[in-house]
């Protein structure tokens, strides 16, 4: 839209629709078999998919878009030996298929712009304010940004209206819906008595969030480097020449070794591979063909790799980061009814938030942002009344830097 020589406002539910079709009108092709599907079977070697793909990484893979880039995931898809081909999460974690996915909850919290993903079943009252259940239940009361949340049987879902159709009298005709579902995203445009049917089977309900701050809270995404949506709606230049098997512009924890796929899709002819840290050579590996090269890096920093190609000429550079962070707990476990701590490192990222999730209570998530005090003191402390039941913890210490986010889960009991 041509501008006036007035700033034109955009709503947080326009912004809402623009992120979420970031992510679902993304178009990628296999280079090859083996990316495993959450519907059964694999992604098919060259076919054409449209979306990013449903897998519940939890705290073993990454998120695409909250833990990684958008072209993260693109690069990898490129590159034949990276975790999407060799890494199969299924069996491994609950409800989960591909290293990097998406699922219901972390597609619309993106949209939503959101620090980090609200589970599907939080996303409504009493867990969330500035929402409120939209009435009458009906296509003709339906606004872009409303969502639509189907209660556990066994698990709950959320999805999102992005588009509201009238004809020329004002009556809606058709609502569009967009979700995270197996295999990828889903676009939807129902018809009134479609979207009717669909919003009163299965105990839905249809949701507006009337103040998106107070519903997000201290989760907003400008509070952090990820979401990155200028990155993410970007077209990326993707290296035909040298990829990692994690893809490009991506954060590696320091105990993991980085592969170096040196492919040469254009057959120039690689002279050297020159790994760089800062704008000092690391190593120069000379004339490694094509193939895999593995490396472990024990400094923490932002490192670069390039190909020298024969004419003297330089490929484009990977980018990358070695990262180290750690938590520590009550040896003994935890009391309920008492406060206890988290003591936690760091080196090359930057520890954002604490994830507290209940194996024994469905509602029992808790995100704890951390303070710079806090990260002063290398230390959070986890108040009385924060957990209320019983069992296995999982904690999780969340980190970020320009490249992404990473993950380091530990568990713990709580006991009378």
């Amino acid at each position: 839209m041509a501008q006036t020589g007035k700033e034109v406002s955009v709503t947080w539910q326009e912004k809402a629709v623009e992120y979420a079709r970031i992510m679902s009108r993304i178009k990628w092709r296999p280079v090859t078999d083996g990316m495993p599907n959450r519907s059964g079977g694999t992604f098919k070697k060259g076919s054409e998919y449209t979306g990013v793909p449903y897998s519940s990484v939890r705290s073993v893979g990454r998120y695409i878009g909250l833990d990684i880039y958008l072209k993260t995931f693109l690069a990898a898809v490129e590159n034949p030996d990276s975790v999407l081909y060799t890494e199969n999460l299924s069996g491994k974690v609950p409800n989960a298929a591909c290293y990097y996915g998406k699922v219901c909850s972390s597609y619309t919290s993106y949209a939503l712009q959101c620090g980090i993903w609200y589970v599907s079943r939080l996303y409504t009252p009493p867990y969330r304010s500035g929402i409120s259940l939209v009435e009458p239940q009906s296509a003709q009361f339906a606004k872009v940004g409303d969502i639509i949340y189907t209660p556990p049987s066994p698990g709950s879902h959320v999805e999102m209206v992005t588009g509201v159709t009238r004809d020329d009298d004002g009556k809606v005709t058709h609502v569009r819906i967009e979700e995270s579902s197996p295999p990828t995203t889903r676009n939807t445009n129902r018809n009134v008595g479609k979207f009717d049917s669909h919003i009163s089977s299965r105990g839905r309900k249809l949701y507006r969030i009337t103040d998106l701050d107070a519903w997000r809270g201290e989760n907003r995404a400008e509070s952090f480097l990820f979401p990155n949506y200028k990155e993410d709606s970007a077209s990326p230049r993707i290296n035909r020449v040298l990829l990692l098997d994690r893809g490009d512009w991506v954060a590696y924890h320091k105990s993991q070794s980085v592969k170096f796929n040196v492919m040469d899709r254009d057959a120039q002819g690689v002279k050297a591979l020159v790994i760089r840290r800062g704008g000092r050579v690391v190593e120069q590996i000379d004339r490694p063909g094509k193939g895999v090269i593995e490396r472990t890096f024990k400094t923490c920093a932002d490192y670069t790799a390039h190909c020298v190609m024969v004419d003297g000429s330089l490929s484009q550079a990977c980018e990358f980061s070695v990262c180290d962070l750690g938590l520590k707990m009550p040896v003994n476990g935890v009391v309920l009814g008492e406060p206890w701590g988290i003591e936690f490192i760091s080196d090359n990222t930057r520890i954002i938030m604490v994830y507290i999730k209940s194996e024994t209570n469905e509602y029992g998530h808790h995100t704890i942002f951390v303070s710079d005090r806090e990260r002063m003191d290398r230390r959070v402390d986890i108040p009385a009344d924060l957990v209320k039941d019983q069992g296995k913890l999982q904690v999780w210490l969340i980190g970020e830097n320009k490249y992404g986010r990473l993950k380091e889960r530990r568990d713990i009991v709580v006991k009378k």
